[in-house]
């Protein structure tokens, strides 16, 4: 190695070890996280649909969620969930891997733009420790949606920016595929070319390199074969995705958007927001202090005002990164909100990841733009380089805090408790009985019935080996109440079945002889259960249905017994038929309601 080429090498290789060393930092306080954490929501979605469907087939990997196509994710999930049902350190440790991933593609954008110099790493700093990010390292669905996607932005950013530079082919052919992998996992990597193509842009306008016309032709083979990546992911998503949710209350969307601007994206520039609330079963949300907002308009003023000092060009810049901080987020609001929303949606910070990578890479490429000469004052000093250290330790001491109440937040879930006592219960239950159990939604607080049918414990239980069967039909009446405790139950009398015309018999039931037993008033359409207690003259099967409902098939047993059968749907009678030849059975009143503890 010549002198000067060893020289170069001690003063810039301590920049690659500091990189390095944020860079390890920010894992552990990802993995505190994330390992801190539990599943959410919708973690549990992807645990109830690995456990009930095949993870290869079109139906599971193309499954519209929530207006999400992601294929990638699904399969992910669904491997890691058949792996280790219900444990979590699985996607706890595929959330610190994702984010090493996306760490590593953005430490490599950064230095593609500014090769080793210092300055680099004061927008690595931000983007590796700042709370804007932070939902998608604790979340697991919402951590394989954004992580990839990161880890994609900032990877073809830089291919972008060398393909321009060298003309080399083989970066048209990594960007390409890298962004599909991304758009596997979240159908919003569609902006990654998009960000790719400004951020060379504005490289080649603050350094003169390069016009936008020049980057197009520079860059034609990338940008045309993402094109034709996104117009045919664009036909995949309106072949799956039944997207009826748009809204057009304006009102509310600038709301949430004003929103998002002072309680979430300002407070984060200076490591807020400090403090969250949750009420369960919502995820946490940002609520700064008064002083954290002020605190956050006074340093992004600074910002500009010394950027703008300092630099020349840098108006398309920071039009760009305002563009963005709007563009990332008014579409999902649009999507997302209604005149009944409330604003603490905006504060959750779940659509603001990308947004991190974003201002990281313009605020690179706008250190790439020349000095003005009347700012002098600002060149490289002691006081300058103290000054800039000082304030990055406050950055990161501030994010820290909002990291630690952010994992104290996310704890307050009761899930974890939920789940690790239904399932000492049903193994237990599986030990003492061979009986079924029925069917049941699990505690709201954990999945709610917006989700279902996920929210059944038959799917969220699926994959577990030690547990009872579950069956439309039991003779073992028993549910997890809402702690997950598995009790006796007894059957509500919301509705009755009437007695029947037969004082000895009720209602006698044969082979072709389908009998209707009215109820003493109508049901709404749910799911109902019904005692039946009936007399029947062998081993044999009833086939029950509501008046709007499909058939449920019912074993019975020779003698005097009762079977508690799982019906969905409405009306005001049960159809009851005999399925068995030579079957004759009794069928007499009893309650038809919901599970409630005996």
């Amino acid at each position: 190695m010549k002198p000067d080429e060893r020289l170069r090498e001690e003063t810039t290789g301590w920049v690659a070890r500091t990189a390095v060393a944020l860079i390890a930092l920010h894992l552990v306080i990802r993995a505190a996280l994330a390992f801190g954490g539990y599943f959410y929501w919708d973690d549990l979605i992807l645990v109830g649909r690995a456990g009930t469907q095949p993870l290869l087939s079109p139906g599971y990997l193309f499954d519209d969620h929530d207006g999400h196509v992601m294929p990638g994710a699904f399969l992910v999930a669904g491997t890691i969930t058949r792996l280790a049902p219900l444990e979590w350190i699985g996607p706890a440790i595929s959330l610190v891997v994702l984010a090493l991933l996306a760490s590593l593609a953005l430490l490599r954008a950064l230095h593609v733009i500014l090769g080793r110099r210092p300055v680099l790493l004061i927008p690595l700093t931000f983007a590796l420790f700042t709370p804007l990010a932070l939902p998608g390292y604790a979340w697991w669905a919402a951590g394989l949606n954004s992580l990839p996607m990161l880890a994609a932005l900032a990877w073809v950013c830089a291919d972008a920016l060398l393909l321009v530079r060298t003309g080399s082919r083989r970066y048209a052919v990594t960007g390409t595929v890298v962004f599909f992998g991304a758009l596997l996992f979240f159908e919003k990597s569609a902006i990654v070319p998009f960000v790719a193509f400004a951020v060379a842009a504005l490289h080649g306008h603050v350094t003169g390199g390069a016009t936008v016309r020049e980057v197009w032709r520079r860059g034609r083979l990338l940008w045309v074969a993402c094109l034709v990546l996104i117009a045919g992911w664009v036909g995949v998503y309106v072949a799956v995705v039944d997207q009826q949710r748009w809204s057009f209350d304006l009102s509310m969307t600038a709301d949430l958007l004003w929103r998002s601007m002072t309680h979430g994206i300002v407070p984060g520039l200076i490591g807020g927001p400090w403090d969250w609330q949750r009420w369960a079963p919502a995820s946490p949300w940002a609520t700064p202090p008064a002083v954290v907002m002020v605190l956050g308009w006074l340093a992004l003023a600074a910002v500009v005002a010394v950027t703008l000092l300092r630099k020349q060009r840098l108006g398309p810049v920071w039009l760009a990164a305002l563009a963005y901080a709007v563009a990332c987020q008014v579409p999902i609001y649009l999507m997302r909100s209604s005149r009944f929303t409330a604003l603490e949606l905006a504060q959750t910070l779940r659509y603001l990841p990308d947004l991190v990578v974003v201002l990281a890479l313009l605020a690179t490429v706008g250190l790439c733009a020349p000095n003005r000469d009347r700012a002098r004052w600002l060149d490289t000093s002691r006081m300058r380089t103290v000054g800039i250290i000082g304030v990055t330790g406050l950055f990161v001491v501030s994010s820290l805090y909002s990291s630690a109440t952010c994992l104290t937040s996310w704890r307050d879930n009761p899930t974890k408790d939920y789940l690790h006592t239904a399932q000492a219960s049903l193994a237990a239950a599986h030990a003492a009985s061979d009986a079924p159990m029925l069917d049941q939604e699990v505690d709201p607080l954990v999945l709610q019935r917006v989700a279902w049918p996920e929210n059944l414990a038959s799917h969220m239980f699926a994959l577990l080996d030690d547990r009872p069967d579950f069956a439309s039909a039991t003779t073992d009446l028993r549910m997890l109440d809402s702690s997950g405790r598995l009790v006796g139950a007894k059957v509500t009398w919301v509705r009755s079945i009437r007695q029947g015309p037969d004082p000895r018999c009720g209602y006698l039931v044969q082979p072709d002889f389908p009998v209707r037993m009215p109820l003493d008033g109508p049901l709404l359409p749910a799911d109902w259960t019904v005692e039946i207690n009936y007399l029947a003259n062998s081993d044999g099967s009833l086939m029950l249905a509501l008046s709007e409902g499909p058939e449920v098939k019912v074993p019975v047993r020779p003698g005097l017994n009762r079977v508690f059968v799982r019906l969905p749907g409405a009306g005001d009678a049960i159809t009851v038929r005999a399925n068995t030849a030579a079957l004759s059975v009794c069928v007499a009143s009893g309650p038809v309601g919901f599970l409630a503890p005996r």
